[in-house]
């Protein structure tokens, strides 16, 4: 532990978040996508589902990105090096902190890796290191998607950091009603109304005080709730992770989509996105929760 070294300064980061992405705007590195939402409840829970105005800037973006790949031979990778206009602040000497580009909520941050690593690796004590550090002075949902099918879009590791809360009313996240449901057996949990595979674990919100030791205890948990949901050490598997200052969830994946839906860790909080009208349509068919629990494991 002696060996790792936080470099974020205390109770800096909530103020830097807010002048970078003031900055960012104004030079047009910050290309927000603009939604509405709407709430849509089942199984007890009021999901929180934003619905894409214009995708116009997101998929020009995308073409000039694959023009860059098909000129140089090579997988474009927008955090290697990261825009420059983006930087929040150096978190660690593994980690840095930028704002996401194409961002629905606002404040929305990425916990990148300096040096290239795969997203679909483990979850490293740096990386809980780096996510404690940021807790420390922002008070949101961290969350991990592990691999495609769990709804990561880029291949170098990044962890995501949005505010609380998700919603400007209501709960501070959608699916808290069904987290005093928890059943205990030894230190990690299932949420009886959750209706598929995944476990639970609370967590210290000291922790932000502490978080080199916040970092190790948690490293700890994650390996404990990686093996109740049947995901081993040797290969990472597709999961989301969400957690805040106080407790810790991973759902396994077993695919992207639900129809033309896709869903990342964001929507096992109880937030989901579509893209258009169609898809709203198709969420309130079927269900929010159904369509988590098709994508998950049952």
């Amino acid at each position: 532990m002696a060996q790792r070294k936080i470099l974020l300064k205390p109770d800096t980061l909530w103020t830097s978040v807010k002048e970078r992405t003031e900055y960012a705007l104004q030079c047009g590195a910050l290309l927000s996508i603009p939604t509405e939402f709407e709430f849509v409840e089942q199984d007890g829970v009021r999901f929180l589902v934003r619905i894409l105005s214009n995708l116009n800037r997101k998929k020009a973006a995308k073409k000039k990105q694959e023009k860059q790949s098909a000129t140089s031979g090579e997988e474009f990778n927008p955090f290697l090096p990261y825009e420059e206009d983006l930087f929040v602040a150096d978190i660690s000497d593994t980690h840095v902190c930028i704002l996401n580009k194409f961002n629905v909520v606002d404040y929305h941050l990425l916990i990148i890796t300096r040096g290239f690593e795969e997203q679909e690796s483990l979850l490293t004590l740096e990386d809980f290191t780096a996510m404690w550090a940021c807790l420390a002075d922002f008070d949101g949902l961290a969350f991990y998607n592990s691999g495609k099918t769990a709804g990561a879009s880029q291949r170098h590791k990044h962890l995501q950091l949005v505010p609380l809360p998700l919603a400007p009313s209501g709960l501070q996240i959608p699916i808290e009603a069904l987290l005093t449901s928890a059943q205990f057996q030894n230190s990690n949990a299932t949420l009886a109304k959750l209706p598929f595979v995944h476990a639970f674990a609370s967590l210290n919100s000291n922790w932000v005080r502490k978080p080199l030791a916040g970092a190790q205890e948690t490293l700890e948990i994650y390996h404990t709730l990686r093996h109740a949901v049947g995901l081993d050490d040797k290969q990472s598997g597709a999961y989301n992770l969400l957690a805040t200052r106080e407790w810790m969830l991973i759902v396994p994946r077993s695919q992207e989509h639900f129809q033309s839906i896709s869903v990342n860790s964001l929507g096992f909080a109880g937030a989901l996105l579509v893209r258009n009208a169609a898809e709203m349509e198709i969420l309130k068919t079927q269900g929010p929760m159904t369509i988590l629990k098709n994508v998950a494991v049952s």
